[in-house]
């Protein structure tokens, strides 16, 4: 059997792909750690928010009490022992009224810083997932070529692989 010339562009188309498979494997590696970051840090977001608004919920059912014993102590002779015990009981709710609304800045300041990092693990896991994309046409375009033995293929291949190296480097680099 007579052996078949090799060409010598088939071993950079090879080299290349090899190169082009790694890129695609990290990028997909790295954008999956991002998209989890992100759907944790929107659940943990949620709770947050949720957390919220049972708080607002008490405080209003606090502050509508609070209103109610207002009123009521009007009805009460003023130095009677029953004044002195809405008075208790208004300062008690007015207290608990102020803490809830405390607590919630406490609670939308986390959602929010939660919802910042969910937003920053979108913007770094886009690029890695784009160059996934990129990359993997022109691994199939290399592999065609190959099969083929078409260099115009090769050459289609290779701004598509390099689309998809520069998003990559982009993933870790943010150059956009």
């Amino acid at each position: 059997m007579s052996e078949e010339k090799k060409e010598p562009w088939l071993n950079h188309m090879a080299l290349g792909t090899v190169v082009l498979a790694v890129c695609a494997t990290l990028s997909t590696f790295k954008g999956g750690g991002y998209s989890t970051q992100s759907v944790i840090n929107q659940t943990q977001a949620s709770d947050q928010w949720a957390f919220y608004q049972a708080k607002s919920t008490k405080q209003h059912l606090y502050q509508l009490q609070l209103e109610q014993m207002q009123l009521q102590k009007l009805l009460v002779p003023a130095g009677s022992p029953a004044a002195e015990a809405f008075e208790k009981r208004i300062a008690d709710y007015a207290q608990r009224v102020r803490t809830y609304e405390t607590e919630r800045r406490e609670i939308e300041k986390k959602a929010r810083a939660l919802e910042a990092e969910r937003d920053a693990a979108k913007r770094n896991g886009r690029p890695f997932g784009l160059a996934v994309i990129f990359l993997q046409v022109a691994i199939l375009l290399n592999s065609i070529a190959g099969l083929m033995k078409r260099k115009r293929i090769w050459w289609a291949a290779l701004p598509v692989g390099g689309v998809g190296l520069v998003l990559f480097a982009d993933g870790f680099l943010n150059f956009f």
